[in-house]
C-alpha cells in the first residue's frame, strides 16, 4: 500500500492553512484525518461544513451513529476519535462498546438509533423494516431518519478516507469489540 503522510500546515493551500489555524485554536491540534482531507483544496472545508451542519439529532445521538457506523466499517481512527468524543458526551466505556455493537441496553431510544445506523451501514442503505419500525416506535421522526442517513454518509466518508490512507491515529486507541466486551 502506498504510504500517506499527514500534510503539515506549510504543505497545504492557504485556504486549508486558515482551516488548520481554526482547528488548532478550537481543538488544540489538527487531527491527522482532518489534515489528510487537506490534500484536496476543497474537501476539508466541505467535510467540516457537512460534519458541523444543523441536524435534528443531539450531540449524543450523533455519537451513537458515529460509533455504530465506524464499527461496521472497521475504522480504527474514527473508533478512537468517537470513543473520546462519546466520553465527552457522557457515555462510559461499557456504553460505548454497546453502541458500537448497535445496541444500548441502558436506553431504548438510543438502542433503536444504534441499531438503525448499524443496519443502514451493513445493508448499504437498504434499512430493514424491523430496524425502521424499532426506530419509529422509539419516537423518532422522518426528519430524524433523513438526518441519520446523512450522518451515516458523513461518517462513512471519514471511515473510507482513513481505510484508504491509513494515516496515524492521534487519539487513544479504542478497545477492541469482542463478544466478551459487549
Amino acid at each position: 500500500m502506498r504510504s500517506f503522510n499527514v500534510p503539515t500546515r506549510e504543505e497545504v493551500s492557504e485556504n486549508n492553512q486558515a482551516i488548520f489555524d481554526k482547528l488548532q485554536a478550537a481543538l488544540g491540534f489538527v487531527p491527522n484525518l482532518y489534515a489528510t482531507y487537506a490534500y484536496s483544496e476543497n474537501a476539508l472545508g466541505n467535510y467540516l461544513t457537512l460534519a458541523n451542519s444543523k441536524t435534528s439529532l443531539s450531540a449524543k445521538e450523533k455519537e451513537v451513529v458515529n460509533l455504530a457506523v465506524s464499527q461496521v466499517n472497521e475504522c480504527n481512527y474514527c473508533l478512537a476519535a468517537h470513543t473520546a468524543i462519546g466520553k465527552m458526551n457522557g457515555f462510559n466505556d461499557a456504553q460505548i462498546l454497546e453502541l458500537r455493537s448497535g445496541s444500548a441496553s441502558f436506553d431504548t431510544k438510543l438502542a433503536a438509533l444504534a441499531n438503525l445506523a448499524k443496519d443502514i451501514t451493513e445493508n448499504r442503505g437498504a434499512a430493514s423494516d424491523a430496524a425502521l419500525e424499532q426506530f419509529f416506535n422509539a419516537g423518532y421522526t422522518k426528519e430524524n431518519l433523513v438526518d441519520t442517513i446523512v450522518l451515516v454518509g458523513d461518517k462513512t466518508i471519514s471511515n473510507y478516507l482513513h481505510k484508504t490512507t491509513d494515516v496515524a491515529v492521534d487519539f487513544p486507541a479504542a478497545q477492541p469489540l469482542t463478544l466478551e466486551t459487549v
